[in-house]
């Protein structure tokens, strides 16, 4: 089998598959697998519903078991402080992978395939 750039990879052959690594030092970014990243938008979910919660439903009810303050308004608000704190991190210093690892990857076929 051989891929776009014409190497075998059935012959075992780990030269460069993908063509745009050759001779650059371009840093290789983590991007959406970032842990980060991940947990900031399940926060920023469950923020936003908070929020929503908190001004669907301040009801008498609700702000007498709370002692009269909007918990789920102020939990929301706070996660998504939280989240944009955590998106900003994530976009401000992230997270590169070394290239040996990202050779690795490409030497052993650069896909999940199952092959």
């Amino acid at each position: 089998m051989t891929d776009s750039t014409g190497a075998s990879r059935a012959s075992g052959n780990t030269g460069s598959i993908r063509a745009d690594h050759g001779a650059t030092s371009e840093k290789h970014k983590a991007g959406a697998f970032d842990i980060r990243t991940f947990i900031a938008s399940l926060i920023g979910i469950y923020g936003v519903v908070l929020i929503i919660a908190g001004i669907v439903d301040a009801s008498a009810s609700q702000l007498k078991k709370s002692d009269g303050v909007h918990v789920n308004l102020y939990a929301g608000i706070g996660m998504l402080v939280t989240a944009i704190i955590l998106f900003t991190w994530a976009r401000l210093r992230p997270v590169t992978v070394p290239d040996e690892v990202v050779a690795e990857h490409e030497g052993e076929g650069g896909t999940s395939s199952g092959h």
